[in-house]
């Protein structure tokens, strides 16, 4: 996280109110988690005073050392949908330089990273998956109509959505011009 973010002070509010949270629920102490953690005391201190602008890095031991997801710790506390989390966890030192954490989803083996394009008029259909596997979609390109089961669903440029894929769905492109997309498929 940058200190010039104008996201930076709700995202340290969140990751200051999460992790004093999670390391009360779980019975710890600064100085447990500091040593669970590697992570320093005195900068534990200033996190959960949400004084600290902290590293990436630093939050993934966090979140290792408490036995949450990076997620759950930059997440509004009031939002606890996983799949929709929307958050700056990131911002470089040049303008429009950033990191935005869009989703998750719980993975029990692999994740599967895909690049999809369309041309106009093409339709890729699928059956279900198995249980517990879901998508996340990002459209990087034109507009795409997602199909589960009965209902559609548009998603244009800079938009996304995740989903359980124990169920038939289908990726279709109704415009005139290609429609890119990344697609991962959590297993």
């Amino acid at each position: 996280m940058h200190k010039d973010s104008e996201h930076r002070a709700s995202v340290l509010q969140h990751v200051s109110q999460n992790v004093r949270r999670l390391r009360g629920d779980a019975g710890l102490s600064q100085a447990a988690l500091a040593e669970r953690s590697g992570v320093s005391r005195r900068m534990l201190v200033a996190i959960e005073a949400g004084e600290k602008n902290v590293s990436l890095t630093t939050l993934d031991l966090i979140a290792e050392a408490l036995g949450v997801a990076f997620s759950t710790l930059i997440q509004a506390p009031e939002r606890r949908d996983p799949s929709r989390i929307e958050e700056l966890a990131w911002a470089g030192e040049h303008p429009g330089s950033r990191a935005v954490l869009l989703g998750s989803s719980p993975a029990r083996r692999e994740v599967e990273l895909w690049e999809w394009t369309l041309a106009p008029g093409e339709c890729y259909a699928s059956e279900a998956d198995a249980a517990g596997w879901s998508e996340q979609i990002y459209v990087a390109e034109g507009r795409l109509t997602l199909i589960i089961e009965e209902s559609e669903r548009q998603l244009g440029k800079g938009e996304f959505f995740v989903f359980p894929s124990d169920r038939r769905y289908a990726y279709r492109n109704d415009g005139e011009e290609p429609v890119r997309f990344v697609r991962n498929v959590v297993i």
